[in-house]
């Protein structure tokens, strides 16, 4: 079997995996509890203080400002639906090619908010311009005393696409705006600063990561001030996000994290390899397709070719032992383009025929030719 779906989820790691057992076996006791059990040495509250700690410096952020979650959609919809007080009039601008936890959270807030969708071009890169228009706008289109949300993901799902957050943020500033980004699939990948890029919030989730799936983190930069909490209970997370801490998962994300940290670099020229590898047989073989997507993640192959079904393809690869997607896995039962490659205008003759290769760290060079030879072979057939 050759996995190439890493986009949608990722092997555990396997250092993680050993790191998260004690607590799970062992050292079980409820973190939020003052007994010797739970703050004992390298026991449950200090393996949560020491996580905390590795992520946030994984992000360059602070302790104080990573916030545990269930994953991604979690944190996206903590992030849109709870970042300013729920009796402000609010305007939040997003992307048409955000991943659906962003997309429907801000469809639910649509009854005391204005959504706007900014534009990108048919590459997947968000327009700059678009979002100087929105917040620029006069008064009277958008509403008066009103706090504006803009919403970007680091990097998209399905394309790979890495925008230029850094420069969308710092537009957003200069108008009184925050900015949030949805790192889940950019956070262990490729270096994220968060100081650096001035992200008022950040999510990510561990699975994309090689950590746990049911795991997650927000960012919240500590001078952002107006967050509400996700949901009501005890002081957990600051009082923020009640719920008793799920420990060992915690632990393991710290441990898949900071592993894919420190082998970045050797990672992101593996990955750049066995992208190169897919590219180069299927141009030599003359096969007629579209890369979609521009300056994308690592190991991010968004491939649509004409004429012909990407479900086809996707069930024949399967039947090969070889797994790839036709987009996010999120929206796997829908069978008509993704609002993505909708979104960025590919051609109706190439839209359908869209898988997407994501490759991981374990791939391997045979795995990568097998692939495109078997892509080559299902075309001619």
């Amino acid at each position: 079997m050759i996995y190439a779906d890493n986009a949608a989820t990722t092997k555990l790691n396997r250092e993680a995996f050993e790191a998260m057992a004690p607590f799970l076996l062992d050292n079980y006791a409820n973190a939020s509890q003052p007994y010797s059990f739970a703050r004992k040495v390298r026991k449950v509250k200090k393996a949560l203080k020491e996580s905390r700690k590795i992520i946030a410096e994984s992000i360059h952020a602070e302790p104080e400002e990573i916030f545990f979650t269930s994953g991604g959609t979690e944190s996206d919809n903590w992030a849109i639906k709870n970042y300013c007080p729920q009796t402000d009039i609010r305007h939040i601008i997003t992307s048409p090619i955000e991943h659906h936890a962003i997309l429907n959270a801000c469809k639910s807030t649509a009854y005391n908010s204005q959504i706007s969708l900014l534009t990108v071009d048919s590459k997947g890169i968000v327009s700059v311009k678009s979002l100087e228009k929105f917040l620029t706008a006069p008064q009277e289109t958008v509403s008066s005393s009103k706090s504006t949300l803009v919403s970007v993901m680091l990097a998209n799902n399905e394309i790979g696409t890495i925008q230029p957050i850094k420069e969308l943020c710092n537009i957003a500033h200069k108008n009184s705006a925050y900015f949030h980004t949805d790192a889940v699939q950019a956070v262990g990948h490729i270096p994220i600063d968060v100081k650096t890029l001035d992200v008022d919030m950040l999510s990510a989730s561990a699975h994309k990561f090689n950590g746990t799936k049911g795991i997650g983190f927000l960012y919240i930069k500590k001078s952002l001030g107006i967050i509400q909490p996700f949901h009501d209970g005890g002081m957990q997370e600051s009082g923020l996000r009640a719920g008793t801490e799920d420990v060992a998962s915690i632990v393991a994300m710290a441990h898949a994290l900071k592993s894919n940290c420190d082998n970045m670099k050797r990672n992101m020229n593996h990955l750049k390899m066995l992208e190169d590898v897919v590219i180069s047989i299927l141009n030599n073989e003359h096969v007629d397709y579209l890369r979609n997507g521009t300056n994308q993640l690592p190991g991010n192959v968004n491939l649509s070719f004409k004429g012909v079904e990407g479900e086809m393809l996707l069930h024949r690869l399967d039947l090969k032992g070889i797994c790839v997607s036709t987009g996010s896995a999120c929206d796997s039962q829908n069978q008509k383009a993704t609002h993505v490659i909708e979104a960025i205008g590919v051609p109706d003759e190439y839209k359908y025929g869209t898988i997407r290769l994501s490759f991981g760290s374990e791939n391997t060079l045979d795995e990568a030719k097998t692939i495109a030879n078997a892509i080559i072979s299902i075309l001619r057939s």
